[in-house]
């Protein structure tokens, strides 16, 4: 008797979970001219992370998890240059959010909310006159439908967070997620020197008013340099409306 394994092994392997990255591409580019928008349109009263209309590819994270996978009630996991964090997935599988990747050396990975699929990107954008974060805060947290806000003070008395999301001083939020998951980011090219105060405001939950939610911030200077520094602090958020002091902290 003849056994043929192949078609049964193409069955297993179709049934599994597959990460797909559309963007970013993986290699060297030069992202000079590209339409990069860093602050996101939101619409209330909810809002889940989404790319802007007319967004380059250089500046999002795009794709889609196909197949069979466990666990599709939690989110899938996102890691960029080394910070890992929650990522929503839509009901068909895609995922997108805005992002303003550095000139320099950057990495991506996605894996699937069971853990057993991943893809990778890896890319150099050598654009030496792309503006480069000097102070990233990367707020994210843990649980679905809830509503985590970030907030950052300057030295220079500046203040960013969802209600006033550029400061003065050019140091910026991206978006205002509040659905869940985040993550909100910070970032400055010119952060000036001095105090900085990184609050998260638990802002709400819906009915589900007894979630308790872990907040995850990253803290990351100097990014893609030699000097780059990261910091990841955790905090529970127990009840809405609580305010909390996650980090103070010096640059440089």
């Amino acid at each position: 008797m003849k056994i043929v394994l192949i078609p049964a092994l193409l069955l297993s392997t179709a049934a599994l979970a597959q990460v797909k990255i559309d963007s970013p591409n993986s290699g060297w580019r030069n992202s000079k001219g590209a339409k990069e928008a860093y602050t996101q349109d939101v619409n209330y009263p909810a809002a889940s992370v989404s790319v802007q209309a007319g967004q380059s590819p250089t500046a999002e994270i795009r794709g889609r998890i196909a197949g069979k996978v466990k666990g599709k009630d939690k989110p899938a996991i996102l890691v960029v240059n080394g910070v890992a964090m929650p990522m929503a997935v839509q009901e068909d599988g895609s995922f997108a959010r805005p992002y303003a990747f550095g000139r320099g050396s950057n990495s991506v990975e996605v894996r699937s909310p069971d853990g057993k699929a991943r893809s990778r990107s890896q890319f150099l954008d050598s654009y030496a006159g792309k503006t480069q974060s000097r102070l990233r805060v990367v707020l994210s947290w843990d649980s679905d439908g809830t509503d985590v806000d970030l907030h950052v003070v300057a030295p220079d008395g500046g203040h960013s967070w969802y209600g006033n999301r550029v400061m003065p001083n050019g140091g910026a939020l991206d978006v205002d997620v509040t659905t869940g998951y985040g993550p909100e980011i910070f970032s400055s090219a010119a952060p000036p020197k001095g105090n900085y105060h990184v609050y998260v405001n638990y802002y709400g939950a819906g009915q589900e008013t007894g979630i308790l939610t872990v907040a995850q911030v990253a803290i990351i200077t100097n990014e893609n340099s030699p000097n780059e520094r990261q910091e990841v602090v955790r905090v529970p958020l127990r009840a809405p409306g609580e305010l909390t002091l996650v980090k103070s902290f010096v640059y440089p």
